[in-house]
């Protein structure tokens, strides 16, 4: 596999260099993995338009350890035709002299995956023209996630494209894994309800808390707010300082509020406020819930959480709470939980990287699904420490 089958395949199937050079069929390869790479070792090719944003670059970095992807296109807007090892000098040892060609769907026409990595509002734009031409889109904005009276409700716009929102599955994929591996296409979720979600979804499974009342803190790197110049993300504005923004509205509430209804069955409702705090990466939100019922300990709690995370890779149940650099570069997801008798209420929290499980870690984990690949291919589990 990979780029030393390049003369090979194309000798085989006589294409012009684009590496798309497949012999089976998605449906042939869906029967398992396994059994087609011994049948062919032929890889797929990617499309990346909004490469040049923190996203997008972050996901370039993974794929590069990704035996079963070439990457094709690199898309951007303003940087269209700058090289990426300009932009990011850290990716150059593997992308350096590639060029950012300006994100279209002519561009991303007739790759195995196209991944969207613009801004919110720009994929619905896009993807009308990308159905039929390409076999599947992952997307990295909020455009697909909701169905689309939430999306007009939380985003303030009206969505074009709503036809298409069903076409795709919602992206959180340890509590929506049978609906992404069902579809075509799926809507990455946002970092904070990443975050959150899967730290309350044990609770609300098992109707441990009540389903209103509960109540999400979350504290953000900066680079959250991606890598467009803002007055927020300014060092002299944020060094020094954490602060709250987008009191009672911020959009990443819908998906909350959806995930959680999603594993519980009865519609939840979250208060969120999200922080800005002085690093580059890593969320860490901090919930609280009411107890739907007695008798909860935080032992029992604890093994509630290793029970419903047991199969899961990516999740690590721990004992103590861990922060946010545990899980630095990595697709994984730290959790602990805790019941407070004194004031009876339960709390759990969670530390992602919001570049990695929050954003371009999530999208490859999805894309690996829906190729029948293994979930965990070139997806890092350990952070980087110290």
């Amino acid at each position: 596999m990979g780029h030393s089958h390049v003369p090979w395949a194309l000798a085989v199937v006589g294409l012009g260099y684009r590496p798309r050079y497949r012999i089976a069929t998605t449906v042939e390869r869906l029967r398992g993995y396994a059994a087609w790479c011994i049948v062919c070792s032929m890889t797929y090719t990617a499309a990346i338009l909004g490469a040049s944003g923190y996203g997008g670059a972050e996901l370039l970095k993974l794929l590069a350890n990704h035996p079963e992807f070439d990457v094709a296109v690199v898309g951007a807007e303003s940087n269209a035709g700058a090289t990426v090892g300009d932009l990011f000098p850290a990716l150059a040892p593997i992308y350096g002299d590639r060029v950012f060609v300006q994100s279209s769907a002519q561009a991303a026409a007739g790759v195995d995956v196209v991944f969207l990595a613009l801004p919110h509002g720009a994929s619905q734009k896009i993807v009308p023209e990308l159905i039929g031409a390409v076999d599947h889109i992952v997307d990295f904005g909020a455009d697909f996630r909701l169905p689309a009276p939430s999306y007009e409700q939380w985003y303030g716009d009206q969505h074009t494209a709503p036809h298409l929102i069903r076409d795709f599955a919602f992206g959180m994929t340890e509590l929506y894994r049978e609906d992404v591996k069902q579809s075509q296409h799926v809507a990455v979720p946002g970092c904070y309800p990443t975050a959150a979600s899967y730290a309350l979804a044990p609770l609300v499974a098992d109707k441990a808390i009540e389903h209103t009342g509960i109540v999400v803190n979350a504290m953000s790197g900066v680079s959250g707010a991606g890598r467009a110049l803002k007055i927020t993300s300014h060092f002299s504005e944020v060094n020094e300082n954490a602060s709250a923004y987008g009191l009672l509205t911020h959009r990443h509430t819908a998906e909350m509020e959806m995930a959680l209804e999603h594993v519980g069955g009865i519609p939840t409702t979250v208060l969120f406020t999200p922080h800005l705090v002085p690093m580059t990466r890593g969320i860490l939100a901090t919930c609280t819930a009411n107890p739907a019922r007695g008798g909860l300990t935080t032992g029992a709690l604890l093994d509630l959480y290793r029970s419903f995370y047991a199969n899961e890779p990516f999740v690590t149940v721990t004992n103590e709470p861990s922060g946010t650099r545990a899980t630095y570069g990595s697709n994984s997801v730290h959790i602990t939980v805790r019941f407070d008798a004194r004031t009876n209420t339960v709390l759990a929290i969670a530390a992602i990287d919001n570049m990695v499980k929050g954003a371009a870690g999530h999208a490859l984990q999805n894309a690996n699904i829906l190729l029948g690949l293994p979930e965990t291919m070139a997806l890092p589990v350990l952070g980087v420490a110290p």
